[in-house]
C-alpha cells in the first residue's frame, strides 16, 4: 500500500489541541485539509506527521513549538502609546487588533497588557511557544507532482 512521501498531495482530517486539552482547530464537519507534503503549506511538524502514513491510517503526533509556530519572539512584543488608540476603543487584555506597518502590510496583534501610558501588544502567532497535538487521519493520497525530465 502506498505511503505518503514528500511531494505527494494528500487529504487529511485532523483535530488540533494544546497540551491543556483545549482544541484550537479541527476539520470536523468540513472537507479534509488538502495540501502538498513538503511544500511549506503546513507547519513542519504536520508535514513530518503525515509522511509515511497509509490511506485510512490514524495517528496522534506531538509537535514541539520549534516545529510548529516557533517560540515566542520577544521582539514581537510592542509598546504602543495609549494616545495612538481611538478614544472609543475598549483596551482589554486578550483583545485582538489589526495593525499596519510602514509599507501598509496588515498583521494581527493582541493586547497583552494595559499600562498608564502604553499598551503592550503581542504580534507573535497566537500558537507561538505552544506544543501542539494533532490527531490525524489520512483520507487520500492524490499523488506526487509529475516530474519533468529533459532528454
Amino acid at each position: 500500500m502506498q505511503q505518503v512521501k514528500n511531494g505527494d498531495k494528500v487529504k487529511v482530517h485532523y483535530h488540533g489541541r494544546l497540551t491543556s486539552g483545549e482544541t484550537f482547530d479541527s476539520s470536523e464537519g468540513r472537507e479534509p485539509l488538502e495540501f502538498e507534503v513538503g511544500s511549506g503549506m503546513v507547519i513542519k511538524g504536520f508535514d513530518d506527521g503525515v509522511t509515511g502514513m497509509k490511506v485510512g491510517e490514524k495517528k496522534t503526533v506531538n509537535i514541539p513549538a520549534e516545529n510548529a509556530y516557533g517560540e515566542k519572539n520577544p521582539e514581537m512584543i510592542i509598546d504602543y502609546p495609549k494616545t495612538q488608540f481611538p478614544e472609543d476603543i475598549q483596551l482589554q487584555v486578550g483583545t485582538p487588533l489589526v495593525m499596519s506597518n510602514a509599507s501598509g502590510q496588515q498583521f494581527q496583534v493582541k493586547i497583552a497588557e494595559v499600562k498608564d501610558d502604553v499598551v503592550i501588544l503581542d504580534a507573535n502567532h497566537p500558537l507561538a511557544g505552544e506544543e501542539l497535538i494533532f490527531d490525524l487521519e489520512l483520507v487520500e493520497i492524490i499523488g506526487a507532482k509529475p516530474l519533468i525530465i529533459m532528454p
